[in-house]
């Protein structure tokens, strides 16, 4: 782990006098004080993350006390046991909006050897949902086809591959991610906006983590709804049984066969929103021993709420599924998500064997720009351990 020494300073060096009062009425004059100035403020919270918590980025515990405008402070209690070098970083409660140098860089994690007196640091800047990015990062975007064959539907649809930005220059092998709705993941012209995937990874790929290969399928436009939908349900009937099978029996050996792939269960995902949501959702279960990880934004559980689940398809290994809803959707969807989330934790078949990661989002609305926000996180938390970047 790469850290960089701060010499502890006895005296305050503020410029600001105004503030060194107010810390010093603040404080109490045992164990460490770290004051923070940052040359950018907002209303995100700002929390300490490191060694001693397990890096954990939104810890409340260790969430800094606002003095001033662009002026924090965080006083550990007397009985904290220290470790022998206290290593952290600044965070505004998630990797994805960690501290950067003035020119956007990562910054070296902090490091204090010395537990008294009052440490000044400074921030000059925050991330803010990854970006931003560095062109040297982006994934390599590579059209599969514009008519790839799906003898399922007797249909042909365009198809991406994003690959690590070092691909060509590496021997390794990476998880795989299938998204539907690759119209509307990184295409600059979208008429609802994008994912941004491309940046995002490119982010992630600065910090050493989110090294993974998306197949970005595009959605069959006016077909969207029946390749989406599975059996009779209020949409009609759907196609969806075929176009998952596509996906499970067709496509994903071609990929596994064309690039560097972990073909295993485990490095093996599928995701979407909304209705891309759900027939990723459907996917996973009719493909247990296929698909580790599901990632489902805002899906369509309307159109089909009654998702059984069958124990004699269930995979004995570990699943792990993404559920992220917005508060500011339909009237009923952090409800219906919920309602998932607990019928799959209750059922026999799958109560020990699935991890499941809610995240709600009481401000987000039902479009790109919030799945957006969300897939960062998904991704490290579906694929990634979670780490100090």
């Amino acid at each position: 782990m790469n850290t960089i020494s701060i010499q502890l300073l006895p005296i305050m060096n503020l410029e600001d006098t105004t503030i060194l009062k107010k810390v010093n009425n603040l404080r109490v004059y045992t164990g460490l004080e770290i004051v923070l100035k940052t040359g950018e403020d907002d209303s995100r919270p700002i929390y300490i993350s490191g060694n001693f918590n397990k890096w954990r980025t939104q810890d409340k515990e260790y969430m800094l006390e606002k003095i001033e405008e662009n002026y924090y402070h965080y006083k550990f209690k007397s009985d904290f046991v220290y470790p022998d070098e206290l290593i952290f970083k600044f965070t505004k409660g998630d990797w994805s909006e960690v501290e950067i140098d003035t020119d956007g860089n990562p910054t070296l994690n902090r490091s204090i050897t010395n537990f008294s007196g009052i440490q000044n640091e400074y921030v000059p800047k925050w991330r803010k949902n990854w970006l931003p990015f560095k062109q040297s990062y982006l994934p390599q975007v590579l059209l599969i086809s514009d008519e790839f064959e799906i003898p399922q539907l007797n249909k042909t649809r365009k198809i991406w591959a994003l690959l690590p930005h070092d691909y060509d220059k590496s021997i390794e092998r990476y998880p795989v991610l299938y998204l539907q709705d690759a119209q509307n993941l990184f295409n600059e012209d979208s008429p609802y906006g994008n994912w941004e995937i491309d940046k995002k990874l490119a982010v992630m790929a600065e910090y050493k983590i989110g090294k993974i290969i998306i197949i970005a399928i595009e959605h069959g436009d006016e077909d969207r709804e029946k390749e989406y939908n599975v059996g009779k349900t209020v949409l009609g009937k759907g196609q969806g049984k075929n176009y998952i099978k596509f996906i499970s029996e067709t496509l994903k050996p071609f990929v596994d066969n064309q690039f560097r792939t972990k073909p295993e269960r485990e490095f093996t995902g599928i995701g979407g929103s909304s209705l891309g949501g759900l027939i990723s959702i459907f996917c996973g279960l009719m493909y247990p021993k296929m698909y580790g990880k599901l990632m489902a934004f805002s899906p369509s559980l309307w159109v089909a709420p009654k998702i059984t689940i069958d124990g004699d398809n269930v995979d004995n290994e570990e699943t792990k599924i993404y559920l992220y809803a917005g508060g500011d959707e339909s009237e009923n969807l952090i409800e219906q998500v919920n309602s998932f989330k607990n019928n799959l934790i209750a059922s026999e078949f799958v109560k020990d064997k699935m991890k499941i990661n809610l995240s709600i989002n009481m401000e987000g609305k039902h479009n790109e720009t919030y799945w957006s926000d969300e897939f960062p996180k998904a991704i490290e938390w579906l694929y990634f351990n979670s780490k100090a970047n």
